[in-house]
């Protein structure tokens, strides 16, 4: 049986990570916790965060996780250290993966208000690549457009011009989505940047050091989610619901308590 995997976010937000992980490894086990009770994380105190998280990975121990990918940016800028003092497994993170991607002197990246006001995507890439001009943005709008299904429209797409703005006037070379919602407003985006903006979506990176992390999957399930399980600590069915469109099937979602279980 292959080692499992735990995942979790504060929403849908993570099931891009989770494609990015089944599209590499398509016979991994895997265990999605979405914090669906406390969304959106990145607009909440450094102190709730790292609270947050530090309930999480105890309830993804008590579930017999063999690694933890927190997919998640808003945790893995604030309390990254909490989720490694409290796993007693490998975690990653998808701050540090995309920066050990990155081939760019000027960067722009684009988060929750949190992981922006955190300064971690900066910090990183700096430690790796120290003459990098970083330029990190908040984006308060985005989550709760994409948590809705608002994947269009003017307020949207005049949020999304905003947010670009200082990125463009900085001529990035490259825009990094620091927030696992954001890959799914990569066609969005890539409308509203010159044709040489490279947009990285950070998953695929972390995605890609669970090689060295898991031992390998040497088969394939029939069906893609057929050993994903997926959790939320709020209703199940509108988790479930959204969910489709992202993985295009419908999972099986439980509600869980994280005190418990």
């Amino acid at each position: 049986m292959s080692s499992l995997l735990g995942l979790f976010d504060s929403g849908v937000g993570g099931l891009t990570v989770l494609r990015q992980v089944l599209a590499r490894r398509p016979g991994q086990r895997c265990l999605y916790l979405g914090d669906t009770a406390r969304v959106p994380y990145g607009q909440r105190s450094p102190e709730e965060i790292r609270a947050i998280a530090a309930e999480v990975i105890r309830w993804l121990g008590r579930q017999g996780v063999d690694g933890i990918l927190m997919a998640c940016n808003t945790t893995n800028a604030l309390a990254f250290d909490v989720a490694e003092s409290l796993a007693g497994v490998p975690v990653l993170g998808l701050i540090d993966s995309a920066a050990s991607q990155l081939q760019a002197d000027r960067v722009g990246v684009l988060a929750t208000p949190a992981t922006a006001a955190s300064g971690a995507y900066g910090h990183s890439i700096r430690a790796i690549h120290p003459g990098a001009e970083v330029v990190e943005v908040g984006c308060p709008a985005f989550v709760p457009l994409i948590e809705t299904g608002q994947l269009s429209g003017t307020v949207l797409r005049q949020a999304a011009q905003s947010y670009l703005e200082p990125l463009l006037a900085a001529r990035v070379e490259v825009i990094v989505l620091g927030c696992t919602h954001y890959p799914l407003l990569q066609p969005l985006l890539q409308e509203l940047v010159p044709a040489d903006v490279v947009l990285v979506d950070p998953a695929v990176a972390a995605a890609a050091r669970l090689d060295g992390v898991l031992a390998p999957c040497l088969d394939q399930p029939a069906r893609r989610l057929e050993r994903c399980c997926f959790r939320v600590t709020g209703p199940a069915d509108p988790f479930s619901l959204a969910a489709t469109s992202w993985l295009g099937e419908r999972p099986e979602v439980q509600q869980v308590d994280l005190r418990q279980g």
